[in-house]
């Protein structure tokens, strides 16, 4: 059975007559024993040690107060401790933990050494002056100091810097458009529909089925790539309803619906023969579907059944063949990068065969499927179609119609 820890005791310094606790093998003094001020400030730092990670209460030191002589790299190690724990989603790290470590990583090439406390406004211009010579765009160096100066932050909440040095650092203006060397980010465009339609031959039968998929329900690529049949409401044979286990907001407490019509759901219905809980599309079943096909391309007069024996026999082989270069398995869903992955592969092997094809990417299936509803049911339709909370964000999504501008001009221009 496991002890539990024990609470650092509340004790009297007879020489000066202060009460005083020892914490990590240092004494604080806090006021004169017995007083309420006293008690007041023993029960802080108590307080202090039950809001540290578990993990770290057995590091915890006096020394990390204000004034303290931390590197930066300390800082950071300590900063994604925590945030290891705080980014989290049903027990999984979250993008936004590693979308910190990439901005970070900069922070600590140049600075790594530097005392925590030394870090002031000049140094984040240094840093978004490095960021400017890698080529990186306005927006995302705007994003990534940001982060940068959320560390700061958290280490005066922990108050392990002075606050003056998150207001010092509050200073320093974000990057403005056009008024800095950094370039600007190309908005997302919409891909045309025969762009759309000359892929679908030259992906497998799963891919062409999530970008078909995507496109008519206005997805995020991150909610086609995840779809099971027991997040479909399918009660109603005129609509069905998709309700994601995970989405872009959801952290938030939104709630996300995509709408599925007679078109998504002949799309649907030959991956709805399998157990609820597994994922409709796999790469598993596109890989066997594959060797197969090239499979009866090699072997075309091949009339006769494949036998398990001989099924047997060639999982041997390929056991034997791929015993020192053996590839990782294929998972039982794609995830974002393989979903563009294997668009991409379309993409080539269209190209390959002659066909015309501009390069376009899954993301912009979305804003497609926005621009098209905004166009002819109106901004509020495209909103609720999205499952935006706010127009705002719509308008990033679904382009302004310029017919309706070059109509007024006609007419009153």
């Amino acid at each position: 059975m496991s002890r539990r820890p024990s609470v650092p005791s509340y004790g009297l310094h007879k020489a000066s007559g202060q009460a005083r606790v020892t914490i990590a093998g240092r004494t604080i003094y806090l006021g004169k024993y017995g007083s309420p001020e006293s008690h007041e400030q023993y029960a802080r730092e108590i307080a202090r040690i039950a809001a540290a990670p578990r993990d770290a209460r057995s590091n915890l030191k006096l020394a990390d107060v204000v004034g303290a002589d931390l590197t930066i790299d300390e800082l950071l190690l300590r900063y994604l401790q925590w945030a290891d724990t705080y980014y989290r989603w049903n027990g999984k790290r979250t993008k936004e933990f590693r979308s910190t470590v990439e901005a970070l990583r900069l922070l600590r090439q140049l600075y790594g050494s530097t005392p925590a406390h030394e870090f002031g406004p000049r140094a984040l211009k240094n840093l978004q002056a490095a960021s400017i010579e890698k080529g990186w765009c306005r927006r995302t160096i705007n994003t990534r100091i940001n982060r940068i100066r959320r560390v700061f932050k958290w280490g005066v909440s922990e108050e392990l810097l002075p606050p003056s040095l998150f207001h010092a650092l509050a200073t320093v203006a974000g990057l403005q458009y056009g008024r800095s060397a950094a370039p600007e980010s190309q908005p997302t465009e919409t891909v045309a529909l025969a762009d759309i339609e000359a892929v679908l031959p030259y992906v497998s039968a799963q891919v062409a089925a999530m970008i078909q998929l995507q496109f008519h329900g206005a997805m995020r690529p991150a909610e086609v790539t995840i779809m099971r049949r027991c997040d479909l409401d399918m009660s109603d044979p005129e609509n069905w309803v998709y309700r994601p286990a995970a989405f872009k907001t959801q952290y938030l407490g939104d709630e996300r619906e995509v709408y599925l019509g007679k078109q998504c759901q002949a799309i649907l219905k030959p991956f709805l023969d399998r157990p609820d809980d597994a994922y409709l599309f796999s790469p598993q079943e596109s890989e066997a579907e594959r060797n197969e096909k090239r499979h009866l391309e090699r072997n075309p007069d091949r009339k006769t059944k494949v036998y398990p024996c001989e099924l047997r026999q060639r999982e041997k082989r390929k056991a034997k063949s791929t015993l020192k270069t053996a590839k990782r398995p294929k998972r039982d869903h794609y995830d974002v990068d393989s979903y563009r992955r294997a668009v991409t592969y379309g993409i080539k092997q269209a190209r390959k065969h002659g066909v015309e094809v501009k390069p376009w990417c899954p993301r912009q299936l979305r804003h497609t499927m926005a621009t098209r509803v905004r166009q002819e049911f109106g901004l509020e339709a495209a909103q609720v179609f999205l499952g935006h909370s706010e127009c705002a964000v719509t308008q990033v999504y679904a382009m302004r119609d310029r017919r309706l501008g070059i109509e007024v001009a006609k007419k009153l221009g």
